[in-house]
């Protein structure tokens, strides 16, 4: 899975994306401006690593995140979907946006274990998230939560409409 596939994807359609990431730290947005004609679109990246930012900047509910913490599908649903108003260009919020939250390690945070991911994707009216508690030490959780987050909104973009 590579972020040119998604992006060739969304550029067939005429569609851009926005990414909010919190444990990869913009190594996923990373994983698209790599790919030349990025620009055409990636409408940006918010790294909301701090959980306040995660309501202040993308929306997401408060009170869950006081109730579940930052590590939460819904979380990783409503990241997704923040990140594609948060990322809106001349008022038209992106058509697709991607998030990743979970704890890279190496011990545990609020009760989950280190390697534990969530993933958002918010394409249209469809949002989805997916966990996975992904092995290896820090590096290696943050760049398997980015295939990850890659392979998730590759699978939502395919979804029949």
């Amino acid at each position: 899975m590579t972020a040119e596939e998604v992006l060739r994807r969304l550029a067939a359609d005429g569609r851009t994306l926005a990414v909010a990431e919190s444990l990869t730290g913009g190594l996923l947005a990373d994983a698209f401006v790599r790919v030349p004609g990025a620009s055409a679109v990636l409408n940006g990246a918010v790294v909301a690593y701090a959980t306040p930012l995660k309501h202040s900047l993308l929306g997401v509910d408060a009170a869950l995140l006081d109730r579940e913490g930052p590590v939460h599908a819904e979380v990783a649903r409503q990241m997704a979907s923040g990140v594609r108003r948060a990322c809106a260009v001349d008022g038209r919020p992106a058509d697709a946006g991607v998030a990743t939250t979970g704890v890279a390690g190496p011990g545990p945070q609020d009760g989950r274990p280190a390697g534990t991911v969530w993933v958002g994707a918010a394409v249209g009216d469809r949002v989805v998230a997916r966990t996975a508690v992904l092995p290896g030490d820090r590096a290696a959780v943050r760049a398997a939560a980015v295939e990850l987050a890659l392979e998730v909104l590759l699978e939502t973009l395919r979804a029949p409409e």
